[in-house]
């Protein structure tokens, strides 16, 4: 069966033929895996476009074979794709909705001044090392050199907004 013009040339010649000869069959084999028109003609484009990107490294005589592996490998990685953005909308659409009750909205807001009162009573030094430690993630080696002090007394101004942190919380 001579498909191709030279055993081992892949030409534009032999791309256009493979493209005639498996595009329809490529992109109703991707068809049947994803029910989607659009979705499997642009993945049977894609799965040409990489064979022809790849034309120097592929055999002509496993070309056809080089395209359903292609193929497939788009496909689940357009599956795997639309997976996480199902999660992401789903995890989204749940945290809105729970967001959204006027309850929520409320003791959001309360908890949000009572958290702001606490941490205004803070000390300015104190408070500074504690909103850089949880707020910014700094460790007390990180805060001291950009605050220019000890990491003994990052330490102290830390122990102290805990305890007035833990002063307050038993007041509630």
């Amino acid at each position: 069966m001579a498909l191709f013009g030279k055993p081992s040339e892949f030409s534009e010649y032999d791309f256009k033929i493979l493209f005639e000869k498996y595009y329809k069959q490529i992109k109703n084999f991707l068809f049947y895996k994803s029910g989607n028109t659009a979705l499997s003609e642009d993945l049977a484009q894609n799965s040409f476009l990489t064979l022809w990107e790849n034309r120097k490294s592929v055999k002509p005589e496993t070309a056809s074979s080089y395209l359903y592996k292609i193929a497939e490998n788009l496909f689940l990685n357009e599956f795997k794709h639309q997976k996480v953005i199902k999660n992401f909308e789903l995890e989204f659409l749940s945290n809105n909705i729970l967001s959204e009750s006027p309850e929520f909205i409320l003791e959001e807001k309360e908890f949000e001044l009572k958290l702001n009162q606490i941490i205004s009573s803070i000390p300015e030094k104190s408070r500074t090392v504690f909103l850089m430690n949880r707020i910014d993630k700094l460790t007390y080696s990180e805060i001291a050199e950009r605050t220019g002090i000890s990491e003994k007394a990052v330490e102290k101004r830390m122990q102290n907004a805990l305890q007035i942190l833990k002063e307050f919380s038993l007041k509630i």
